[in-house]
């Protein structure tokens, strides 16, 4: 997995307009916290930080703290719904060698049968994995999957050293019929116009 090391400033103002003002100056609110101890309100360098969340599950070195440089995962990260620039991100300490849950992207590979289309339900995963090793995704092969098949979440097979922590039944993906909805499709029968639905109801009335 990825390590991104990157440098913290302390955080001593809060509230929207200190908030405003750390995002000007180029730089991302965020709270570092967990293992029992008092958050720490911090600031991170935008564009590096915009760079390492690419990565999913990214592990952080946050650097520049009062008690030395710490591991961290982010765990909430909140942007603007319109522009997309960071708005706060939550980091979650955590210790090399600890297992935690995270969400692992479902990557489907292959390609689907001849006369088949692919229903993908879930695109992640939740899993155990020790904290300085999580995976970036799962892989899933659908090659040779034949039409009407199911993969179930207990049937995926996951990276080493993870563990399922999602329901075992749940859906992940199955194989459909392409030509029974396209036929479904054609045999829809169509909605009269307006104009003619309007036009029997005026010789309705006219009789």
């Amino acid at each position: 997995m990825s390590e991104v090391r990157i440098a913290a400033e302390p955080r001593t103002e809060f509230g929207k307009g200190a908030a405003r003002r750390t995002r000007r100056a180029g730089k991302v609110p965020a709270v570092l916290y967990g293992h029992g101890t008092d958050p720490q309100h911090i600031s991170l360098p935008g564009h590096d930080l915009m760079l390492a969340l690419k990565t999913p599950n990214v592990l952080l070195t946050i650097e520049g703290l009062a008690g030395g440089a710490e591991l961290a995962l982010p765990k909430d990260v909140q942007r603007d719904p319109v522009k997309g620039f960071l708005e706060h991100v939550d980091l979650l300490l955590v210790k090399r060698g600890e297992k935690v849950v995270v969400d692992l992207p479902v990557n489907v590979v292959g390609d689907v049968v001849p006369g088949g289309r692919l229903a993908q339900a879930v695109v992640e995963i939740s899993v155990e994995a020790e904290a300085t090793h999580i995976p970036e995704s799962v892989d899933l092969d659908i090659t040779g999957l034949e039409i009407d098949s199911q993969v179930l979440a207990k049937d995926l097979k996951l990276p080493s050293g993870t563990t399922l922590v999602a329901d075992e039944e749940i859906l992940i993906v199955q194989i459909t019929d392409a030509t029974v909805s396209a036929e479904a499709a054609a045999e829809a029968p169509e909605a009269p116009a307006e104009g003619a639905a309007a036009e029997g109801e005026g010789e309705s009335a006219a009789e």
